[in-house]
């Protein structure tokens, strides 16, 4: 007999329905019927995520609906689809889902915080998906899994079936279908894990700020000192989940976060790192989470020890490992925390310009914010030898719903209610720029975090930056003094300045999109060119 449950709401009438499994059930279906899958030597389900190893943004679409419409931030990164397509898309996904002899559903929570948890349902064909998100999500404890009920939000993964390209409003065959109203999701045309993930992140990123709680795509941990709070800021690649697994803080969680009147709350059951040149030497914290429960997605292994090589990057650089927090041995359980001391924005300046770290004030914070700047190596195309830009509001564009003011607003207000502090700490180039310098050493950055949340950085000496007005701490604990200050570390003058305003420009270019929305004192924190 089928589950009436998903019979009369979604139309799903699969007699075989595997429902809140555990690790070891799950290992077993993806072994038995999934290609490829396999177990490490050390215990993680591998498993492939088909041609699409990485999130496709361009396939995402909101469904445009008269009680949220208003509220959107439309565009590229909120591209709309009528009604009339979502009904076609989702009954795709159920016809689909009605061909498999066996579906798992996994229900959880996402966030921390009872007050503004969600309850959700993953309705998946493949057992990885629903041990990914097993992970992803918090686990309910046996007596709230049997009063769970009906979810807020339900996610239909029939990944390996594709959206008809031709249907209006596709770009390709994947699309990924959100229906805040309805509070469903349709993914067609991808298996990879993490866009479940984001969708409920995205999800998430509409429903708190109507409730004046800030979401906000960043790392959380905890000191062991009067319980001292700090975020980490970031886009890909700029160490947000290195850098918050500290040993010597509890780690409320690596990737999702809101703000609330009660302090800060991870929205998620688990973490997903990256696992490229992952070693247990230079990131032990999360190296020592992979074992049995834990997904390793598209990894190279030899295969007759089953050993990882990490650094095998020929499926893809964004191999990626997804397991519980409870894993890490310093997570702090249930992860909720206090309001934040301090806020790092982390940014990767691939161009050698921005300092190792700056005391930020708070309209510099706010510009820094709504700016979200990173910078990507080139070297992908022939022709192309130096660094991009690259700016994601709020350090997170992929994921907002509503126009970037509103979450900067959200930040500053409780910023100034909470008296947190705002540093920018820069893991990129010093020497010069990509090609010419080297990475910043990740002891000395380490060096530099410990300063921040010791207190140490609050009362040294400052200069103040050229380019960008910032104050830049002229010494650090550990830390050589001349890598703190950019110039001091170009060997030709020249190049440093004509770099620095070749980044002054991008940011000022980047920055005409919100001019209209941003106070005078906000742009008047953006960097500028010398007399």
């Amino acid at each position: 007999m089928s589950d009436l449950r998903l019979e009369e709401k979604h139309g799903i009438h699969v007699k075989n329905i595997v429902r809140n499994a555990p690790p070891a059930r799950l290992y077993e279906e993806a072994l038995k019927n999934e290609k490829g899958t396999a177990i490490s030597e050390h215990g993680a389900l591998m498993a492939y995520s088909g041609e699409k190893t990485g999130r496709t943004p361009t396939d995402k679409r909101l469904i445009k609906n008269p009680e949220s419409q208003d509220d959107i931030w439309w565009g590229d990164i909120n591209r709309p689809l009528s009604p009339e397509v979502w009904e076609i898309n989702r009954q795709r996904a159920i016809d689909y889902l009605n061909t498999q002899d066996q579906l798992f559903v996994f229900d959880g929570y996402a966030g921390w915080d009872e007050e503004y948890s969600l309850k959700v349902r993953i309705i998946c064909a493949r057992a990885y998906h629903a041990l990914f998100m097993r992970n992803m999500l918090r686990r309910p404890t046996k007596e709230e899994l049997a009063g769970f009920g009906e979810p807020d939000f339900t996610i239909m993964n029939a990944g390996k079936f594709p959206a008809n390209p031709h249907t209006e409003g596709m770009t390709s065959d994947a699309s990924i279908d959100l229906n805040i109203e309805a509070g469903e999701m349709v993914i067609l045309g991808t298996q990879y894990a993490g866009e479940m993930k984001k969708g409920i992140f995205t999800l998430m990123h509409y429903l708190m700020p109507k409730q004046d709680v800030l979401s906000m795509h960043c790392s959380c941990n905890e000191g062991p000192d009067n319980n001292d709070v700090s975020l980490f800021f970031g886009l890909s690649g700029t160490g947000k989940t290195t850098l918050s697994s500290d040993p010597n803080r509890l780690l409320i969680g690596d990737d999702e976060h809101c703000w609330t009147e009660n302090g800060v709350f991870n929205i998620e059951g688990g973490c997903y790192a990256k696992t490229i040149d992952l070693s247990a030497e230079a990131e032990p914290l999360i190296y020592e989470t992979i074992g049995f429960e834990s997904v390793l997605e598209n990894v190279v292994y030899d295969q007759e020890t089953r050993e990882v090589d990490f650094t095998d990057d020929s499926i893809t650089k964004n191999t990626r490992t997804s397991y519980p927090i409870y894993k890490v041995r310093n997570a702090k359980i249930p992860c909720v925390t206090g309001h934040p001391d301090n806020i790092i924005f982390l940014t990767c300046d691939a161009f050698g310009i921005l300092p190792p770290v700056a005391k930020l004030t708070p309209e510099q914070a706010m510009y820094h914010f709504i700016s979200g700047y990173t910078a990507k190596v080139a070297g992908t195309e022939v022709g192309i030898d130096e660094p991009q830009a690259t700016f994601s509001a709020c350090f997170g564009a992929a994921f907002l719903v509503w126009p970037p003011t509103k979450y900067a607003e959200l930040l500053a207000q409780k910023m100034r209610e909470h008296g947190s502090n705002a540093w920018l700490v820069s893991t990129g180039w010093t020497g010069g720029a990509y090609g010419t310098g080297h990475r910043i050493d990740l002891p000395h950055t380490r060096s530099i975090i410990d300063a921040i949340h010791s207190g140490e950085l609050s009362d040294v000496e400052t200069m103040t930056d050229p380019y960008f007005g910032l104050d830049v701490p002229t010494s650090c604990p550990n830390v050589p003094n001349e890598v703190l200050v950019p110039q001091k570390t170009w060997p030709s003058e020249k190049d440093y300045h004509k770099t620095a305003k070749k980044l002054v420009h991008l940011f000022q270019d980047n920055f005409a999109e919100y001019s209209d929305y941003a106070s005078d004192e906000i742009i008047q924190a953006g960097p500028s060119i010398p007399n």
